[in-house]
C-alpha cells in the first residue's frame, strides 16, 4: 500500500519545467529577462518560442535575450586561437534544430544535452531528478542553447553553434516546425516506426526533398551513422549506447556544417526570428519597451561611426582632462606642506578656473537627449530606456574592446618573452622592454578611453552638476535646471541601477555630486536606515559574481577590469526580513579590483590605500575576497586593510570583516581548511605587526584590532564553474557556499542598526576629506563624531537645564522662608536632598542614552566625562544656591531693621487713622469732608516720619569712582576721567604697557627677522591674554554687584572701593607671572572707569528700586489710597474682623505681585528655552544664530564687539532675544500665565484662610493662633509673615467666619487690581536682576569656556568653564580679524588657522616658532588643538570681503594678497554665508 501511495504521488507531481514556464508566463518583462539571464549563466536552455497556454499564440521573447553575452575561442586560418565575446542576440552562428514526429521512447532532450555537454543537463529531460510523467505547459515550446568552443582540440564543434529543441510532437506544432526548419543550418528529426499514411508523412517527405542537411534518428533502427545521400544521414537509436549515438550525431552534424553546399541564408541570428510571420515579438508589443528602445537608438545614432577611443573626449568632455586636473590640484591643495601660502591661493584660483572651464564646455546633443529623455518618460519607460541604452552601448563597444584586450594580451606576452630571452645585452633588453612597456601603456590608455557605459554618462552628469554648483549658475544648453540632476540619479538608484561612488579613472570621489544624490534619496525615501556591505579584492577575483549571486545585483562581470573605482547599489529589505533586521536597505559597495593590469606602470599604492580605507570606513561589514588559498597576492593590500581597521579602532568605529577564499578545489577536507585558516591567521598577525609600527599602535594579533573569529569569519568557496569554461555549468557547491555566506551575513547584520542615509552622507564626505588630508584619524574624529557629540551636548543642555530649573524652584521657596524668618540656615546636604529626585531622573536619562542610543558605540568614549560634568554641575548649582541664600541670611539683620522700621511706620499710621476715624464717625456720610480730613492727617504724618527718618539719596556711581581715583592718584592727569578710553574696545593694549628689557613682537611672519627691525609692540599672545584678563574682570565684577543685593540692601560707597581694590589685585596678580612688560597707571584707571561706566546703569536701577521700596515719602505716597480705604471702613463702623481682613489683603498685594512676576519669569524662561530657536540648544547653536543676526544687520561695530567682547555680545543678544520673545508673546502667553498664577495664589490663600479658620473654630483658638497658622501655610509661597502685621491691633477680632468672607471679597479686588497693571512695561521693572529670564538663560548657556584662539580669536566651544583637555572650535576664522599680520608686509593675514598650521610660516612670542609646531610656543598655544586641514567657513570669507574697507580702516592695514584672494571671496553672497553656518555648525 505504501508503494502504491508513492507511485500515485509521483504521478501527481508537478513537472519542474511547468513551474518554470508558469513563472515565466506570470512575470513582467524585467523578471522574464532576469530569469533567462540566470538560466543562461547556469548553462540551461532558454525559451525561444513560447505558445500562450490559453490562446496558443506564439511569442518570441527577444527582450529576454538582450543581456546575455557569450564568449568562445576558435582557430583562425593561421591556426591561431582567437577569442570572441558577443551579445548573443547579435551572434551569427549555424543553428541545428531538433524535433520529433509522434511518440518516441528515446529522450530527445537527453540526447541534445549529452551532445552539448555530457556532464550537464542543458535541456531538462525525463530522466532528470524531479521529473514527472505529465507536463502541461511545455508542448510547443522551443528551447535554445549554444555550444561555445574553447579553441582546443577536444572541442566537439569548431565554431559556436545554436541548438533548438521543439518540445512535443512536431506534427501538432506546424508553425514552430516551419520557423525552425526554415532557419536551421541542419535539421535533426527523431522518428518512431510510422505508417505510410501517417499524418506526418508529408512533412517528412518535404524535409527529405529539401536541399538543407537532414539527419534522421530512428528509434527502431540499430545502425550507426549512414549517409543516405548528399546532406542526408540516418542514425539508429535502438539498443545503442548514449555516448555512441552522441559521437555519431556529432560527426554527422560537423559534416553537414562543413559542407560546401551550405546556404549562406542558413546563418542564424536571433533577431531574425522576429521577422517570421504569425508570431508575437515581445519587444514590439510592449509599448514601454518599444519607446525605450527608440529613445536609446536615437542616442546611439549620435555616436555611430565615431572612433571609440575618442568618443568620451568628444561627447563627455567634463569628465576628461579638466576633471582629472581638478582632482590632482585638490589633492595637492590638501596635501601641500611647507611655506606655501601663496601657492594655496593660486591652487584655489586654478581650481576655480578649471571649474569655470568645465562649465563653459559645450554640452553635446548626446547628453542633451539623454537628460531630456530621462525627464520626460514614465518610470517604466525610464527603466526600459536605461536598459536599452546599456544593451546598445555594450553592442557598440564590445567588438573594439575585444580587439583591444587581444592586443593587450599579445603585447603582455611579448613583454614576458623579452624578460626570459637570453643572449642579448642588458642594455638591449632594457631598451626593448621600455619600448614594449610604453606600447603596453598606450594600449592600456586606449582600453580606458574605449570603455564607455551608462556609468560614464552618469559621471558626466555629476561633473556638469559640480561645475554648475561651483559657479552657481546653469550651464548653457542644459535642458533643465542643474539642481534637478541629483534627483535624476536618485531615481536611478531607487530603480536598482548602481551609482559611482569613486571615479576609478580619476581616483577621486565627486563628493559634491554624491552627497547631493544621497540628499535627494532622503527626500524621496525618507531618512531610511541602510546597512553598508563593502567588498575588497584583487582584480577579477570573483567579487562582482559573488555579489550578483548573493543579492541578484547587476554589477558588470567580464574579463579584465570589471568595476573601476567603487559603485554602490541599493537592495531593498523585504517586509518579512525587516522583522529580523534593523534597517530598510542594504547598500552594496563593489570596488575596483586592486592591482589591476591596466594600471601597470601607474602609481597604484596610494590609490589602493585610499580605496581600501574608504570602503572599509563606510562599510558596516567588509568582505575581503581572496582568489585561492594563499593570500600572497594580497600581502601588501592586507597591510593597508589592517591599518584601515586600526584607524577605525582609534575613532571608535568597529566594522566587522569576513574573508572569502574563492576557487578552492577541495573544500571538503576539514584538515586543509584548518591549515588554510592557520596560514591566514599568521599572515594577518604579521600584517598587523607591520601596520602597528606605521600607526604607532600596540597590537600583536589581528584580533587585537578588530572583532574577528577565524573559525566563523572565514569562508572557503568552491570553484565557480564545474569544469572548464565556456561550457562549464556553475558548481552546485559554489551556490551552497553563497547561501552559507548569505546566512552568515544576515547573522552579523541582524546585530547592527546600520546607518541613516543622512549619517552615510556625512560619513562619505568626512572620510573622503580625511583621506585627502592624509590625516585620517584626527580629521575623521573631528568631523564624523561631531554630529554625535552635538547630539550629546543637546541632551546635556536639557539635563543641565532641568537641574537648574529645579534648583531655581527650590531656591525660590527657601528665599521665601528666609524672608518670612522660618529658617535661619541653609546647608549643602539639605539642598542636595531637595535635588535628589530630579538628579535621579537625569541619571536615568543619561544611562538610557549611553546604553540604548543607536550611536552608543561612539557615545561611550564621552560617558565618563559627561557623568563628571553633571556631577560638577550639581555641585556648582548647589554651592551657588547655598552661597546666595546664606548671603541673604547674612544681610537679614540689616534688612530686618529696614523692614521693621517701615512696618512700624505703616502700623502706626493705621492705628492713628483708626483713632481719627472714631472721632469722625458722625460725619461718615460726607465723603468730601472725610477725604479732606484724611489728606490733612496723612500729610502731617508723612511729614513727621520724613523728619524722623533721613531720606535715601540718589546714587552717583561715576562721581564716587571719580573721587576715589582722585584720592589714589593725586598727582595723576587732571583730565584722566574725561580723556579715559574704553578698555573694552581699544585696538591694542601696547600703549598701556611698559616693556622691561626686550619687547614682544606681534604677528606671524614668513621669515625670521631680527627684533631690532621691529617696533616695540605686544605680541598677539600678549594682546589675547590682556583682553582675556579685561573680560574676566568685567565678568567677575558683574557677579560681585549681583551679590551686593542692592535692590534689597541699598547702595554703599564701600562697594566702589571693593571693586577698585579687586581690580587692582587682579592686575597685580597678573603681573606676577613672568612677563616682559608691566602696566602703566593709565591701564588701571581706564579699566576702573570703563567698568564703572559699564556697571552704572545696573547699580542705579537696583538702588532706585531699593529707594522706591524703603524711602518713606515715596513709599507712603503710593500707599495713600489703600490706607484711605481702611480709614473709610473705620468711619462707617466696620467690625474689627472686617478691617483686619482688608489690612491682610492690602499687605498681601505686594507679595502676590512679586511671586506672580517671579514665577511667570521662570515659566517664560522654560518656554523660551523650548520654543525660541536661537536659545533652545547649546552654546554652539546660540553662536550660529548670533552670526546669522550679525550678517542680517551688517553692522560693523556690532561685529567688532562680538569679536573683541564675545561674552558681552552673547549676553546682549540673549537679552534682546528674550525681550523680543516676551513682547511678541505677551498677550498670548505672558498675560495668561500671570492671570493664572494670580488666581492660583488667591485660591491657595483662601485655602489657607479656610484651614486657619477651621483650626481656631475647632480648638477655640484666638486671632493670634489664626494668624500664625495662616502665615505658616503661605511661607513657601509668599514673602509674608506675622511680622508684617506687628503693631496692628488685633483686639476684638473674633468673628473668623466674617474674616474669611471679607478676605474672599477683598482678595478678588486685589487680584483684579494686580492683573490690570500687567504690561510689557511693568514686567521687566518688577523683576529682580537674578530672576530675569535673560539672566537665567545666560547663566545656563554661557557658564562655559571663553578662552579665545591665540591666532584668530575664535572662542572655545567646550561647555565647561575650566574643562580638562585642549581648547577647540569646529571652525576657525581669518587670522587678520585679530589684527594678526605678516610683519614684513604690514598686511593683515588672510589665512585661516587650520591652513596656517599646515605651513612653514613662523610667528613670534619672544622667539620664533613654526606655525605647524605652534604647540611648542607653550602657554595658551599649547592648550589649543587646531586641525591642520583646509576647512574654511565661507561665512568669514564673505564677512572679510563685505567689510574689507572697514577692517582696513579699523586696523590701519590691508589684507595680504588681497587682489588674489578677493577673486574667490567675492563669490559668496550673504545668503550663501548664512547657509554655510547651517551646513557646517
Amino acid at each position: 500500500m505504501l508503494l502504491f501511495t508513492e507511485e500515485t504521488n509521483r504521478s501527481d507531481a508537478i513537472h519542474p519545467m511547468d513551474v518554470q514556464m508558469a513563472v515565466f508566463h506570470c512575470a513582467d518583462s524585467f523578471l522574464k529577462q532576469l530569469m533567462v539571464t540566470k538560466l543562461s549563466q547556469c548553462q540551461y536552455a532558454l525559451p525561444l518560442l513560447v505558445p500562450d497556454p490559453f490562446t496558443q499564440e506564439i511569442e518570441f521573447p527577444l527582450w529576454t535575450f538582450r543581456q546575455i553575452n557569450k564568449s568562445w575561442k576558435m582557430k583562425n586560418a593561421k591556426n591561431e586561437t582567437i577569442g570572441k565575446i558577443q551579445p548573443i542576440w547579435k551572434a551569427e552562428t549555424p543553428m541545428v534544430s531538433f524535433f520529433r514526429f509522434g511518440s518516441v521512447s528515446s529522450s530527445k532532450s537527453q540526447l541534445l544535452s549529452s551532445l552539448i555537454n555530457e556532464k550537464h543537463n542543458t535541456f531538462f529531460h525525463r530522466n532528470c531528478p524531479g521529473s514527472s510523467r505529465t507536463r502541461v505547459l511545455m508542448d510547443g515550446v522551443v528551447e535554445i542553447a549554444w555550444y561555445c568552443p574553447s579553441g582546443k582540440d577536444t572541442d566537439k564543434f569548431r565554431k559556436c553553434v545554436a541548438f533548438c529543441n521543439l518540445h512535443g510532437d512536431a506534427g501538432d506544432n506546424e508553425k514552430q516546425l516551419q520557423i525552425l526548419t526554415g532557419m536551421a543550418s541542419v535539421n535533426v528529426v527523431i522518428l518512431p516506426r510510422l505508417d505510410r499514411n501517417d499524418k506526418s508523412a508529408a512533412n517528412i517527405q518535404n524535409l527529405f526533398k529539401d536541399r538543407k542537411p537532414l539527419i534522421f534518428l530512428f528509434t527502431e533502427d540499430k545502425s550507426r551513422v549512414t549517409k543516405m545521400r548528399q546532406g542526408k544521414y540516418k542514425i539508429g537509436l535502438k539498443d545503442r549506447n548514449q555516448s555512441d549515438v552522441s559521437e555519431d550525431l556529432e560527426k554527422a552534424i560537423n559534416e553537414c556544417l562543413s559542407s560546401s553546399s551550405l546556404e549562406s541564408s542558413s546563418v542564424f541570428r536571433l533577431e531574425d526570428v522576429s521577422k517570421q510571420s504569425g508570431i508575437r515579438v515581445d519587444e514590439e508589443h510592449d509599448n514601454d519597451c518599444r519607446r525605450g528602445k527608440e529613445a536609446a537608438q536615437n542616442i546611439i545614432s549620435l555616436v555611430k561611426d565615431k572612433d571609440l577611443t575618442e568618443i568620451k573626449e568628444s561627447f563627455l568632455p567634463c569628465q576628461g582632462k579638466l576633471w582629472h586636473q581638478w582632482c590632482e590640484k585638490n589633492k595637492e591643495l590638501h596635501r601641500s606642506q611647507g611655506n606655501e601660502t601663496d601657492m594655496v591661493i593660486k591652487q584655489e584660483q586654478d581650481m576655480k578656473k578649471t571649474r569655470e572651464e568645465q562649465h563653459v564646455l559645450d554640452i553635446c546633443e548626446f547628453m542633451k537627449l539623454f537628460i531630456t529623455e530621462m525627464n520626460s518618460q514614465t518610470p517604466i519607460e525610464k527603466i526600459f530606456f536605461l536598459k536599452w541604452l546599456t544593451i546598445l552601448l555594450d553592442e557598440y563597444t564590445s567588438a573594439d574592446l575585444s580587439a583591444l584586450h587581444y592586443k593587450y594580451d599579445e603585447k603582455w606576452s611579448e613583454v614576458l618573452k623579452l624578460k626570459e630571452k637570453n643572449g642579448v645585452t642588458e642594455q638591449q633588453m632594457t631598451t626593448n622592454l621600455t619600448n614594449e612597456q610604453t606600447e603596453l601603456e598606450r594600449i592600456s590608455k586606449e582600453l580606458r578611453a574605449a570603455t564607455f557605459g551608462l556609468e560614464h554618462i552618469l559621471r558626466e552628469i555629476g561633473q556638469i552638476y559640480e561645475s554648475c554648483k561651483s559657479v552657481n549658475k546653469n550651464k548653457e544648453g542644459l535642458p533643465c535646471d542643474f539642481s534637478s540632476l541629483p534627483s535624476l540619479a536618485a531615481e536611478m538608484m531607487i530603480s536598482g541601477f548602481p551609482l559611482e561612488l569613486m571615479d576609478g579613472d580619476a581616483a577621486h570621489v565627486p563628493v559634491v555630486w554624491v552627497t547631493a544624490v544621497l540628499h535627494e534619496l532622503i527626500q524621496k525615501l525618507g531618512d531610511q536606515r541602510v546597512f553598508v556591505l563593502s567588498v575588497l579584492g584583487i582584480q577579477s577575483s570573483g567579487k562582482s559574481t559573488m555579489l550578483n549571486a548573493m543579492f541578484g545585483l547587476q554589477f558588470a562581470v567580464s574579463a579584465g577590469r570589471c568595476t573601476r573605482g567603487a559603485f554602490m547599489q541599493l537592495v531593498r529589505v523585504s517586509e518579512e526580513m525587516k522583522e529580523q533586521l534593523n534597517f530598510d536597505y542594504i547598500l552594496v559597495v563593489d570596488t575596483e579590483g586592486l592591482r589591476g593590469l591596466e594600471l601597470a606602470g601607474r602609481s597604484t599604492r596610494n590609490q589602493d590605500n585610499e580605496l581600501a580605507t574608504f570602503v572599509v570606513g563606510i562599510g558596516n561589514l567588509t568582505l575581503i575576497n581572496i582568489l585561492g588559498e594563499s593570500p600572497s597576492e594580497l600581502q601588501d593590500i592586507l597591510q593597508i586593510i589592517v591599518q584601515a581597521f586600526m584607524r577605525m579602532k582609534k575613532v571608535d568605529l568597529s566594522p566587522r570583516c569576513m574573508f572569502v577564499h574563492q576557487n578552492i578545489s577541495d573544500i571538503a577536507a576539514g584538515e586543509k581548511n584548518m591549515e588554510g585558516r592557520r596560514r591566514l591567521q599568521e599572515t594577518l598577525d604579521e600584517m598587523t605587526k607591520l601596520a602597528a609600527k606605521d600607526e604607532v599602535y600596540v597590537a600583536e594579533r589581528f584580533s587585537d584590532v578588530i572583532t574577528f573569529d577565524i573559525r566563523k569569519d572565514v569562508k572557503y568557496f568552491a570553484q565557480l564553474w564545474e569544469g572548464s569554461p565556456p561550457m562549464a555549468p556553475p558548481n552546485p557547491s559554489y551556490c551552497e557556499n553563497i547561501q552559507e555566506l548569505k546566512t552568515m551575513f544576515f547573522s552579523h547584520a541582524s546585530k547592527s542598526d546600520g546607518l541613516e542615509l543622512a549619517q552615510l552622507k556625512r560619513r562619505i564626505n568626512d572620510l573622503w576629506e580625511a583621506l585627502l588630508n592624509e590625516r585620517f584619524v584626527f580629521s575623521f574624529r573631528n568631523s564624523l563624531e561631531i554630529t554625535t557629540y552635538r547630539k550629546l551636548e543637546t541632551e546635556y543642555s536639557k539635563w543641565s537645564w532641568s537641574l537648574r530649573r529645579t534648583m531655581l524652584d527650590i531656591e525660590n521657596k527657601l528665599y521665601n522662608n528666609i524672608e518670612n524668618e522660618t529658617i535661619d540656615i541653609v546647608s549643602e546636604s539639605h539642598l542636595q536632598e531637595k535635588l535628589k529626585v530630579k538628579s535621579g531622573e537625569v541619571e536615568k536619562s543619561m544611562s538610557e542614552l549611553f546604553e540604548k542610543d543607536e550611536d552608543k558605540d561612539i557615545l561611550k568614549q564621552w560617558k565618563a566625562s559627561f557623568y563628571i560634568k553633571i556631577k560638577e554641575l550639581k555641585k556648582n548649582i548647589v554651592g551657588e544656591t547655598m552661597r546666595k541664600l546664606n548671603e541673604i541670611l547674612k544681610q537679614q539683620h540689616v534688612k530686618k531693621a529696614i523692614d521693621a522700621q517701615r512696618t512700624c511706620h505703616e502700623n502706626t499710621l493705621l492705628e492713628k487713622s483708626k483713632e481719627l476715624a472714631l472721632t469722625l464717625k458722625d460725619k461718615a456720610n460726607n465723603e468730601t469732608n472725610l477725604k479732606k480730613e484724611f489728606d490733612s492727617f496723612w500729610k502731617d504724618c508723612v511729614k513727621k516720619i520724613k523728619a524722623e527718618t533721613p531720606p535715601i539719596k540718589d546714587t552717583d556711581v561715576l562721581k564716587d569712582m571719580q573721587q576715589l581715583l582722585r584720592d589714589i592718584y593725586e598727582s595723576g592727569p587732571v583730565k584722566a576721567w574725561t580723556e579715559s578710553k574704553d578698555v573694552f574696545s581699544v585696538l591694542s593694549y601696547s600703549e598701556y604697557v611698559q616693556f622691561k628689557k626686550s619687547s614682544e613682537i606681534t604677528g606671524h611672519a614668513k621669515n625670521e627677522i631680527s627684533a631690532e627691525k621691529l617696533d616695540y609692540k605686544l605680541s598677539q599672545e600678549a594682546e589675547a591674554q590682556i583682553r582675556a584678563l579685561v573680560n574676566d574682570i568685567a565678568h567677575q565684577t558683574d557677579q560681585k554687584i549681583m551679590s551686593y543685593n542692592i535692590a534689597k540692601m541699598g547702595y554703599n560707597k564701600t562697594y566702589i572701593q571693593e571693586l577698585a581694590d579687586y581690580i587692582k589685585a587682579r592686575i597685580v596678580d597678573f603681573e606676577q607671572d613672568f612677563r616682559n612688560y608691566v602696566f602703566k597707571n593709565e591701564f588701571y584707571m581706564d579699566l576702573v572707569i570703563s567698568i564703572c561706566k559699564r556697571e552704572n546703569k545696573i547699580i542705579t536701577d537696583q538702588h532706585r528700586r531699593f529707594r522706591e521700596a524703603n524711602d518713606p515719602v515715596l513709599y507712603f505716597e503710593q500707599k495713600s489710597e489703600e490706607y484711605y480705604s481702611i480709614f473709610q471702613k473705620y468711619c462707617h463702623g466696620a467690625t474689627s474682623a472686617a478691617i483686619f481682613g482688608e489690612i491682610i489683603c492690602q499687605k498681601l498685594k505686594e507679595p502676590i505681585q512679586k511671586s506672580v512676576y517671579k514665577d511667570t519669569a521662570r515659566d517664560m524662561t522654560n518656554e523660551i528655552r523650548t520654543n525660541c530657536e536661537s536659545l533652545n540648544g547649546n552654546r554652539s547653536k546660540l553662536e550660529k544664530h548670533i552670526l546669522k543676526r550679525l550678517a542680517e544687520q551688517e553692522d560693523f561695530k556690532k561685529y567688532m564687539n562680538y569679536l573683541n567682547n564675545p561674552r558681552d555680545h552673547f549676553k546682549s543678544f540673549i537679552r534682546d532675544e528674550v525681550n523680543q520673545y516676551i513682547t511678541d508673546k505677551f498677550e498670548v502667553s505672558v498675560i495668561p500665565k500671570m492671570n493664572e498664577k494670580t488666581d492660583l495664589l488667591c485660591q491657595k490663600i483662601m485655602e489657607a484662610v479656610h484651614k486657619a479658620t477651621t483650626l481656631v473654630n475647632t480648638t477655640n483658638g484666638d486671632v493670634q493662633k489664626w494668624l500664625n497658622d495662616f502665615t505658616q501655610q503661605l511661607s513657601d509661597l509668599l514673602i509674608f509673615s506675622v511680622k508684617d502685621l506687628s503693631g496692628v491691633s488685633l483686639d476684638s477680632v473674633n468673628d473668623f467666619s466674617l474674616l474669611e468672607k471679607v478676605i474672599s471679597v477683598e482678595l478678588c479686588s486685589v487680584s483684579s487690581e494686580i492683573q490690570q497693571k500687567f504690561s510689557t512695561e511693568t514686567f521687566p521693572v518688577n523683576l529682580e536682576e537674578k530672576d530675569r529670564p535673560d539672566e537665567i538663560l545666560f547663566d545656563h548657556l554661557c557658564q562655559c569656556c571663553w578662552v579665545q584662539c591665540p591666532f584668530c580669536g575664535a572662542t572655545c566651544t567646550n561647555t565647561i568653564e575650566d574643562h580638562s583637555g585642549d581648547h577647540s572650535v569646529p571652525f576657525h576664522r581669518v587670522n587678520g580679524l585679530t589684527g594678526c599680520c605678516y610683519r614684513e608686509t604690514e598686511n593683515l593675514s588672510a589665512n585661516f588657522c587650520t591652513s596656517l598650521v599646515r605651513t612653514a610660516d613662523m610667528f613670534y612670542t619672544g622667539q620664533w616658532f613654526l606655525c605647524r609646531e605652534y604647540r611648542k610656543a607653550g602657554n595658551v598655544y599649547a592648550e589649543w588643538s587646531i586641525t591642520p586641514d583646509i576647512s574654511e567657513l565661507p561665512y568669514w570669507k564673505w564677512f572679510v570681503y563685505r567689510f574689507q574697507k572697514d577692517l582696513n580702516e579699523y586696523f590701519g592695514k590691508t589684507f595680504h594678497m588681497w587682489d588674489k584672494i578677493s577673486d574667490e571671496w567675492n563669490q559668496y553672497s550673504k545668503e550663501q554665508a548664512i547657509e554655510s553656518l547651517d551646513k557646517y555648525i
